[in-house]
């Protein structure tokens, strides 16, 4: 890949933003220009680490669009790489659900993922985000399997069955689920039954798959904590990530013992929770929220950054660190989240005027991933 230089462009470095030249080369952000590097004009833009993405899960719409209609797992990462990439998100952690459920969260949904990233040639960095649910016992060897491998970067109990099982009386709940695993609602519901009746074993595979997570050093996460009793529960287990904490009063005992507390960003676009729950704009403000992920919604991460900068509690760094540095430093990669020398060339290049920020250029390790219109006339070959 040919180097780069980046002239006239604000960068975010450290807890400030600052004028200046900015150089990579060989995927890396360095101190000096390569006499041939190209040159790209910056003029009126911020230039800020590239976005890191804990969860998302958007992905499943284009394996399955629509219920039960899915479509080859090639064609469907190629174009989550490409939304990936125009919204300034560099690394991603695939919120992939392994369920006992069928489709779109199976087993076989789950081996075809893992082989169709194994097989291509990715500009992001895609890495695997196990949404391990917990009573899907028959998946638990080759999960093991998998993280022994180094096929998995980071681990999430998630505990979704018993909120399946009370809405199985209701059609109109159950049939969710029903349509989405492309089975007759019956069948599910008895699919759903033979799960439940193993519950006395879910204890002993919680243990077992915590315990492999730890001998990996993978970074692990429980997902939809209701009470701190729960988050206890887990960060004994090494879960040291708190995911979408259903009350404030979780958040408050997660960061109180250190934990790391992600919560969506489009709960900060649309200005609340589309459950009902805690706002996020207000706990990141108060030090409760310290990630932002797009949890099932992409664009969201910029434009929440942005967000949290005008309402005037936060500056921009400060926000911007939700979705770059905090999470970097939550999963372990210290390679990136941050702008200096030595660090992956993974930058987002954007323009903050107007009424709403635009992308104009997506930079992932050292490659120009994705340019808007405009920036074909600012980069000088």
């Amino acid at each position: 890949m040919r180097p780069l230089t980046l002239t006239g462009g604000q960068i975010l470095a450290g807890d400030r933003l600052h004028g200046a030249d900015l150089h990579t080369a060989c995927g890396l952000i360095t101190e000096h220009r390569d006499s041939s590097a190209l040159t790209f004009d910056a003029t009126g833009l911020h230039i800020l680490p590239g976005i890191i993405d804990i969860h998302g899960d958007a992905f499943e719409r284009q394996i399955q669009p629509r219920p039960g209609i899915e479509f080859p797992m090639d064609l469907a990462l190629q174009d989550t790489e490409r939304q990936l990439l125009s919204n300034g998100i560099t690394t991603a952690f695939h919120g992939v659900t392994l369920s006992w459920e069928p489709g779109l969260r199976s087993l076989e949904t789950w081996r075809a993922l893992l082989a169709a990233l194994d097989a291509g040639t990715w500009t992001a960095d895609m890495r695997i985000h196990l949404r391990w649910e917990e009573y899907n016992l028959e998946a638990l060897e080759p999960a093991l399997a998998d993280i022994a491998a180094g096929r998995v970067h980071l681990l999430a109990f998630n505990d979704h069955t018993p909120a399946i099982l009370r809405r199985m009386p209701d059609p109109l709940k159950a049939s969710k689920y029903s349509e989405r695993a492309a089975l007759p609602l019956d069948d599910f519901r008895a699919i759903a039954a033979a799960v439940g009746a193993r519950v006395t074993e879910v204890p002993e595979a919680r243990a077992r798959i915590a315990a492999a997570a730890r001998a990996a050093g993978l970074p692990m996460a429980s997902h939809d904590d209701d009470t701190a009793e729960t988050r206890i529960a887990y960060r004994a287990l090494g879960a040291r990530i708190c995911e979408f904490p259903v009350a404030e009063a979780v958040a408050v005992a997660a960061r109180a013992a250190g934990d790391a507390v992600v919560m969506g960003s489009p709960n900060v676009v649309r200005g609340k929770s589309h459950l009902g729950w805690a706002s996020a704009a207000r706990l990141a403000e108060a030090g409760l929220c310290t990630i932002l992920s797009s949890d099932y919604f992409y664009p969201c991460m910029m434009r929440a950054a942005y967000i949290l900068s005008g309402r005037g509690v936060l500056d921009l760094p400060a926000a911007w660190a939700l979705i770059s540095t905090n999470p970097a430093a939550a999963t372990g990669l210290t390679d990136r989240g941050a702008i200096a020398p030595g660090k992956r060339a993974d930058l987002v290049l954007i323009d903050p005027s107007g009424p709403t920020p635009r992308l104009v250029a997506t930079i992932a390790a050292g490659r120009l991933a994705s340019l808007s219109s405009a920036a074909h006339a600012r980069l000088n070959r």
